[in-house]
């Protein structure tokens, strides 16, 4: 019976040795040509093998391995190990390093260390980064490298075989092999980053710390993703491991070279991140699709185009939404200033609405209101110089916080705190600052601007309270801090 089973999956292995291998002479004719060079009968696996070593050939001068460092108050030095990828700029000409945003962040430039394929380590002459979808960028002070080209990652397809390459536990330039196991993977937690564009390829080819911002390849040795995260309960590689469509990275790429940052078009509404079968049937659809609008923000696109509570957006631009998390990423990735068609499920009935998108940076850098149709009392705690907003489950993932986390997140200190003392923390960070997160102020649970304005006022002047704080330290980490906040006396003019 044992000898029978092994005899299936060689069987198994074989056949999808020699298909592996069919598609890869079909498609590279640098490929089909080493084929060509065998005698006598074609052998199915040792073709397979020829073509794998031809493919990670041809990648492998393009893989780097990349070291950081940066320093916290708490932890003091903390080093990172990753990968990167050399590709060549569309629009803006050079070389560069294409890696996740994480492996070197917080670093400065002569802390990152790139080692190339021969040996050579040096350092990055400038970095682009964008966090929404942890992406970097490298600017390399070497000519005349080997570059990998981007695939087309929407042509790829469930089965699809994929190696993946980089340094995993800091072993360069390591090859492992296996298929796309699924593809638009969202709403993951990864750790404290808040990733906003989520649309990830899944592959069970093995990915371990260290593969961070290496390749994942096809059978033609182009860029399919570039490999973010593993799902893993050990920490090491158990079959789930997460990559970056190449779609996406190759346009945020080019945005950072072109213009430093990436534009993102905006909407401007509040999602129903819990939208279930009970609810799509109460609103008479005929299973949870779509996205519900909770809520509509005042001056912008959704609210010009009349947008209301309880719509249901099911599709964007052509693009049928299965949830929200799905919602947020073609939004975000749509060119700012389009107008879009969106089919919207309003009281049982399809509508279409259209839609003019804004930037959304211009959006959050505007000083409406953080909240939908809020009044200025709600947002500014005028006795603290404070602009706060209320958590909800939709930021507080974005702060790395689980989505349970109450209290009110600080958008802005007008000015400094009187007399503000600190404990727990270096005096370097001492205040309340933008990020901030209001869980407690002299024991007593903050939820709400109102509250927090309450509490304070009901703080005699002169007198101190203890302000419980969450804060997102240099390496991504989040903290509990204890601030002293000292009331100052009036003074009369």
């Amino acid at each position: 019976m044992r000898l029978r089973s092994k005899f299936v999956w060689s069987a198994v292995f074989i056949l999808l040795s020699g298909w592996c291998a069919f598609e890869a002479l079909r498609a590279d004719p640098d490929i089909r040509q080493v084929a060509n060079e065998f005698d006598g009968p074609t052998n199915a696996l040792r073709d397979a093998g020829r073509v794998m070593s031809k493919i990670s050939k041809q990648i492998s001068p393009s893989v780097v391995h990349i070291e950081s460092i940066h320093r916290t108050a708490l932890r003091g030095e903390v080093e990172e190990t990753g990968s990167g990828v050399i590709v060549r700029g569309n629009r803006i000409p050079g070389e560069y390093v294409v890696t996740n945003r994480h492996v070197i962040a917080n670093a400065k430039l002569p802390e990152i260390s790139v080692t190339l394929v021969d040996g050579r380590m040096i350092h990055p002459e400038r970095v682009w980064e964008d966090e929404a979808s942890d992406i970097a960028v490298l600017k390399i002070p070497v000519d005349g490298l080997t570059a990998a080209t981007w695939a087309d990652s929407d042509a790829v397809e469930i089965g699809h075989p994929v190696l993946a390459v980089g340094s995993p536990f800091g072993l360069s330039q390591s090859v492992t092999f296996g298929i796309v196991s699924a593809k638009s993977r969202r709403s993951l937690k990864l750790g404290d980053r808040g990733v906003l564009n989520q649309d990830f390829i899944q592959t069970d080819a093995a990915i371990n710390p260290g593969n961070s911002g290496g390749p994942l390849v096809d059978l033609t040795g182009r860029i399919v993703g570039i490999n973010t995260a593993i799902a893993s309960n050990s920490g090491g590689n158990e079959g789930i491991g997460f990559s970056i469509p190449s779609n996406l990275v190759s346009r945020v790429v080019d945005q950072l070279l072109e213009y430093g940052k990436v534009y993102r078009a905006y909407l401007g509404v509040k999602l129903d991140p819990d939208f279930n079968a009970q609810k799509a049937a109460a609103l008479k659809l005929d299973r949870a699709r779509g996205a519900r609008v909770l809520a509509v923000y005042p001056n912008t696109p959704a609210s010009r185009a009349k947008l209301v509570k309880d719509d249901v957006i099911l599709s964007f631009d052509g693009t049928d939404i299965h949830d929200e998390n799905h919602l947020i990423n073609v939004v975000s990735l749509s060119p700012v200033g389009k107008r879009v068609r969106l089919s919207v499920l309003r009281r049982g009935e399809k509508v279409t609405i259209y839609v003019d998108l804004s930037d959304r940076s211009v959006a959050e850098d505007d000083s409406a209101p953080a909240a939908p149709q809020q009044s200025k009392a709600d947002v500014d705690v005028e006795l603290m110089s404070l602009s706060v907003c209320p958590i909800d489950s939709q930021i507080a993932p974005q702060l790395g916080l689980d989505s349970r986390t109450s209290g009110v997140l600080v958008t802005r200190n007008h000015r400094a705190l009187s007399r503000l003392l600190s404990q727990n923390v270096a005096r370097t960070e001492a205040g309340l600052q933008a990020g901030d997160v209001i869980e407690r102020f002299a024991g007593v649970p903050i939820r709400t601007a109102s509250d927090l304005e309450k509490a304070a006022s009901r703080t005699p002047e002169g007198e101190r309270a203890i302000v419980e704080v969450l804060r997102r330290s240099n390496d991504g980490q989040t903290e509990r801090i204890v601030i002293v906040w000292q009331r100052a006396n009036s003074v009369a003019i």
